[in-house]
């Protein structure tokens, strides 16, 4: 399948992973219309980082995806949908749950309504490796309980389920995307290595970090893109739920020990209370398979851990894009 020319909506595409995932698609030749978060300032998020020559080929669709009759509009005429707007920080989700349950389960209800009442040829609703809980084996592959060990991967787990139920009460032709830890430019503040990064770069030598003893599979953003585009083409997916993952591990400590060694080797890692999750909730360990994935698509990994890290320092380094973040605070 050609995205050339092909309508399609993304919504979430003023944050991380929908950005990229916008810009790839302009790339690729697609008509897209970019569902933004609306706000009265106007803004479009991480969007607004792509040149004017990618922009003037985007349609913005400024909404509420909770909201069912803006979404019914906004995908009017589209083809393939990428549903990635979400509530996603597990601190948040521990003080408002309720909002979770609104943006991520009702906001998944509303996309996959308005795509089978407009019979939409092709949606992918994304998940998250949160919905496993901490591995009971690795590596994780789609058939390992879920865990909901936050309110936020509660939700998750929730909007997978209606997914899959319009899937099969309805043949809707959908696939849960589930990628694993995505990082690089543009990460939000609140995830680690935005923290870590952000902290070294405005010359602390104490980084406040949380538990260090959790591992997680981390992938590069334009990995994590690639799999999306690589998911809708494949027809076998169709029904299923797929990992993008690296079927691979680290720590948060030999993490937080390789960005301190190639910005400041003075530095060290000191443990802030607040940071820490309840223990219940913690997730200790993911790790996940991509066996899937590999067998039913033409996706492969294109960035080594090392690649990945120098590009996401590269970009922070430049004071155009860390003034957009708070290094002195504890970002929820």
């Amino acid at each position: 399948m050609s995205y050339k020319e092909k309508k399609v909506l993304v919504t979430g595409a003023d944050g991380f992973i929908g950005s990229y995932l916008v810009e790839k698609l302009i790339e690729e030749g697609a008509d897209v219309k970019a569902f933004v978060f609306y706000n009265s300032f106007n803004s479009w998020g991480w969007l607004e980082n792509l040149s004017k020559s990618k922009l003037e080929k985007v349609e913005i669709f400024s909404g509420d995806i909770r909201d069912p009759n803006g979404v019914r509009t906004a995908m009017e005429g589209c083809e393939i949908v990428f549903h990635l707007a979400a509530l996603i920080a597990i601190p948040y989700s521990y003080h408002s749950p309720d909002s979770y349950v609104d943006t991520n389960v009702k906001g998944t209800l509303n996309i996959v309504q308005a795509a089978r009442i407009l019979k939409v040829k092709r949606v992918l609703v994304t998940s998250t490796s949160e919905v496993y809980g901490t591995a009971k084996y690795v590596p994780i592959d789609e058939n390992h309980p879920r865990q909901p060990q936050s309110p936020y991967s509660a939700s998750k787990i929730g909007a997978d389920s209606i997914a899959e139920s319009f899937y099969r009460s309805f043949d809707l032709p959908l696939t849960i995307v589930r990628p694993f830890n995505t990082y690089g430019p543009r990460q939000s503040a609140r995830a680690i290595i935005p923290t870590i990064i952000t902290q070294l770069l405005a010359g602390q030598t104490e980084i406040k970090l949380g538990d260090l003893s959790p591992t997680r599979d981390l992938l590069y953003v334009k990995d994590t893109v690639n799999g999306f585009l690589e998911i809708a083409k494949s027809s076998s997916l169709i029904g299923h739920d797929c990992n993008i993952a690296t079927n691979s591990e680290i720590s948060m400590k030999n993490l937080a020990e390789e960005i301190i060694k190639q910005i400041n080797p003075n530095a060290r890692v000191v443990i802030d209370k607040l940071r820490l999750r309840p223990q219940k909730s913690e997730v200790f360990r993911l790790f996940g398979s991509n066996n899937k994935i590999l067998k039913n698509t033409n996706w492969e990994l294109k960035y080594t851990f090392s690649q990945g890290i120098k590009e996401t320092i590269e970009w922070f380094s430049k004071t155009k894009n860390i003034i957009h973040y708070k290094n002195d605070i504890y970002n929820i």
